[in-house]
């Protein structure tokens, strides 16, 4: 799945058409969270049916296209379907049961609902009662280069800056590179972004530190504001610009960075670890979420499946520990950033482990089951669904 997005021009009644379809979603997938509390064994073409029951009984919902009503459900169902594979799994500490929405962002429409202008290509008709009507599309990728079958769905997105439409086309993106015949270890940290086998170390650019000042500014003046004004919508509005200009800094960092790794190395080998256990030390949480270090790894698997590259996760446990020259475990606290063995060795703590990743994951490569963990493959979805979130 490839996802091609575009902004989107409209007028005042159709944003706030488009913020109905948005609120409707919403209400459709709480709804269906609920059917499923208080229905047991019930499954998600169960869910499918009830949203014809909700058409029916609220008129304003049935205005949504029945695809994009489907698609709410199944929001809903992959929140139940995910908390029934945790159980399922046994997987530590919480299981992740399904909450109800309180925001939500966007609206997803199937093969009907919406209808593109064949000519030009830079018009989509949103056809369903919501009277969203003909859009805009403001963007420099081509449609023409894609088939009207091979748009599989088409997505509203808001954000703070405004609305977007999204095209998820069915197609695979893949590139040809000639091999490198290099291998990389990369170990990431909070000083430097990451510091590979090499000993290059990349700069931590640290978007929302710098970032920050403003931010507090801004919050201030939301702080100020009475509710409900259009003072305080202003003021919020202006927050999130710049909440999400940080988001997209950080976004595009990470992917600049993975495909610049992965065009120039064959193999690459990573840390595996638990970003969402690691930002629960409160002294620390603030700088993990700020470096982007999950972003980073969902890109590197995004190109490395592009350019048919490979990529091994590695058990982060040990690898700052244990020497890359002998194999003693030389004991350290993270304030030690020197590694100095008995046999001789002297180097960068980071770059050791970095070193110790690469032969680990050149160790694994083929017989990943055997090693005892298995490398997560994230799919151009993943990516998707991360672009609409943003």
């Amino acid at each position: 799945m490839f996802v091609l997005e575009f902004k989107a021009k409209g007028n005042q009644i159709q944003y706030r058409a488009m913020d109905e379809a948005i609120r409707t979603v919403k209400f459709i997938r709480n709804k269906s969270v609920r059917y499923w509390e208080e229905n047991y064994g019930i499954n998600k073409y169960d869910l499918n049916k009830n949203c014809a029951k909700l058409a029916k009984e609220f008129s304003w919902a049935e205005k949504l296209n029945s695809s994009a009503r489907q698609s709410a459900a199944e929001r809903a169902w992959a929140a139940i379907s995910r908390f029934y594979s945790n159980c399922k799994n046994d997987v530590s500490g919480k299981k992740g049961y399904p909450q109800y929405q309180k925001n939500n962002r966007s609206v997803e429409y199937k093969k009907s609902g919406w209808k593109l202008d064949l000519n030009t290509r830079k018009h989509i008709t949103f056809t369903d009662q919501n009277q969203i009507g003909r859009i805009k599309l403001v963007g420099t990728r081509d449609l023409h280069f894609y088939s009207p079958d091979e748009i599989q769905r088409v997505r509203i997105v808001k954000r703070a800056d405004g609305y977007y439409v999204q095209f998820l086309i069915n197609i695979e993106v893949k590139e040809q590179l000639e091999p490198t015949k290099k291998t990389m270890g990369l170990d990431v940290g909070l000083e430097f972004f990451y510091t590979d086998s090499n000993g290059h170390k990349e700069p931590n650019p640290r978007f929302f530190r710098d970032g920050e000042q403003k931010l507090k500014k801004l919050q201030r003046r939301v702080s100020k504001k009475q509710k409900g004004s259009s003072n305080r919508r202003k003021a919020r509005q202006k927050l999130g610009k710049a909440h999400l200009r940080i988001s997209r800094q950080r976004k595009e960092h990470a992917k600049r960075l993975a495909r610049s790794v992965i065009r120039s190395n064959d193999l690459v080998a990573y840390e595996n670890l638990k970003v969402s256990n690691l930002a629960r030390n409160h002294c620390l949480a603030k700088s993990i979420s700020d470096v982007g270090w999950y972003q980073f790894r969902v890109w590197l698997e995004y190109f490395a499946n592009k350019f048919g590259k490979i990529v091994v996760a590695v058990p982060a446990q040990y690898t700052s520990q244990e020497c890359s020259s002998c194999g003693r475990i030389v004991k350290k606290s993270l304030s030690t950033r020197t590694h100095a063995c008995e046999c001789g060795a002297k180097l960068d703590r980071d770059e050791n482990a970095a070193i110790n990743i690469l032969r680990v994951g050149l160790r694994t490569v083929g017989r990943t089951e055997t090693a005892g963990f298995e490398p997560e493959s994230t799919l151009v979805e993943r990516t998707a669904s991360t672009l609409a979130d943003s």
